[in-house]
């Protein structure tokens, strides 16, 4: 994706002051690669694509079509896949609360579930009961010690009686399928990687129970420009190390095994994080009290990149430019923290474009509809301009109010 002060005055022309720039090639690219690391050692893999990290419609459609899993957590995203066109068999329900009767309906068409809870496991119960002749896919979100020093909030702990249950009703139930373990750990460190896949078959080795498939969730870094890899204090691993850290401790455990089941991972940011660009117009350059300030039509909240400074690219459009030293680019909200960018330092000048980098997770679809509705997003791969979401108008916003 080149961009340059012609494809910008064409699209400014257009779309106005502030928009997104999705990559779908580099989308794709980056499932295909991810995918080929963990199948080289495990070649029984899949990617379930974490909707939550960014829904547009586009990538969504682009997994199906490779054969993907659509990973939701809630309603909405259950509709997301399921107007794309996944089929129920792909779609892979975890999260915390699902609302009963949505559930009921996306069990029995053949969809997966993963009980996250005593009271979930429940509304299982009651359900397997009244659809006693349909096949219902059920799993087991599991919660158990990595070492990284965090409880996860999700899940069963493997150790308690509540997981016992979950087990012997799953396994014992005529007509509920135990399909896959699964399990969430937000740390994106990979030496806590290996630690995941043991306790999976740690847990499969004690129960004597081998399911269809195995989950072992995101948090994965992702591709990102070297500015942003030294804000990090850890290094950002290659897909292929994620790939040795897990993947070789179940091919090792399955070696002699007649079954290999399904392995799956969630990824999210790692997949989309690079496929985003962020443009926004310098709308004001002033000087507050020795402090160098430049206000851009945009806001933290576009780029979801808080404490660290992302990836910047200015481009000249035509006025002449001084020279800053500990700039801060600023949002056009009203709050005080709304920084994009600290101590900057290089030219500038009133009306000159900003591109923001590696803003394709937890940007577009965190952005609340604060002070101004959100702006339109554009695929420009291929030489062509695709609208992918028209930018929002008053009325998006205003419709679910009584004047």
């Amino acid at each position: 994706m080149n961009i340059n002060k012609t494809i910008i005055s064409s699209l400014r022309a257009e779309y106005g002051d502030a928009f997104y720039l999705l990559d779908s090639d580099q989308f794709r690219k980056n499932f295909l690669e991810l995918k080929e690391a963990f199948c080289k050692i495990y070649p029984n893999f899949n990617i379930a694509y974490s909707y939550k990290t960014n829904y547009t419609p586009k990538l969504c459609k682009i997994v199906n079509a490779l054969g993907g899993y659509a990973e939701v957590v809630s309603e909405m995203e259950l509709e997301i896949a399921r107007r794309i066109g996944m089929e129920p068999e792909r779609i892979i329900w975890n999260g915390p609360i699902k609302e009963p009767k949505v559930l009921e309906e996306f069990i029995c068409s053949g969809g997966t579930i993963n009980i996250d809870s005593l009271e979930e496991l429940k509304v299982v119960k009651d359900i397997a009961k009244r659809y006693s002749q349909t096949l219902l896919n059920v799993g087991i979100r599991c919660n158990y010690d990595v070492g990284d020093g965090v409880v996860s909030r999700f899940g069963f702990d493997v150790d308690s009686e509540d997981f016992k249950d979950a087990i012997a009703f799953v396994v014992s139930t005529p007509y509920v399928k135990l399909i896959n373990f699964q399990c969430h750990f937000a740390n994106r460190q990979v030496e806590y990687w290996p630690a995941r896949a043991k306790g999976m078959v740690e847990l499969i080795d004690r129960l004597g129970i081998i399911p269809e498939r195995i989950d072992i969730g995101g948090g994965l870094f992702g591709k990102m420009a070297d500015s942003l890899k030294v804000q990090f204090a850890s290094d950002i691993p290659a897909y292929t190390v994620y790939a040795e850290a897990a993947a070789t401790v179940f091919a090792d455990y399955f070696r002699f095994s007649d079954v290999w089941p399904e392995l799956i991972i969630e990824p999210g940011s790692a997949i989309v994080g690079d496929c985003m660009k962020f443009v926004g117009t310098v709308k004001t350059v002033k000087d507050v009290r020795g402090k160098k300030i430049a206000t851009v039509l945009g806001s933290q909240k576009n780029i979801s990149m808080n404490g660290i400074n992302p990836p910047l690219e200015v481009i000249a459009m035509g006025n002449e430019q001084r020279e800053y030293e500990g700039l801060d680019f600023v949002g056009f909200t009203c709050i005080e923290g709304d920084v994009l960018y600290h101590d900057y330092n290089g030219k500038l000048a009133h009306d000159d474009i900003v591109v923001i980098s590696n803003c394709g997770s937890y940007s577009l679809v965190m952005k609340p509809p604060f002070i101004l509705p959100n702006f339109p997003v554009l695929d420009i791969c291929g030489g062509k301009v695709e609208v992918i979401k028209r930018a929002e108008t008053f009325d998006d916003i205003f419709h679910t109010f009584n004047f």
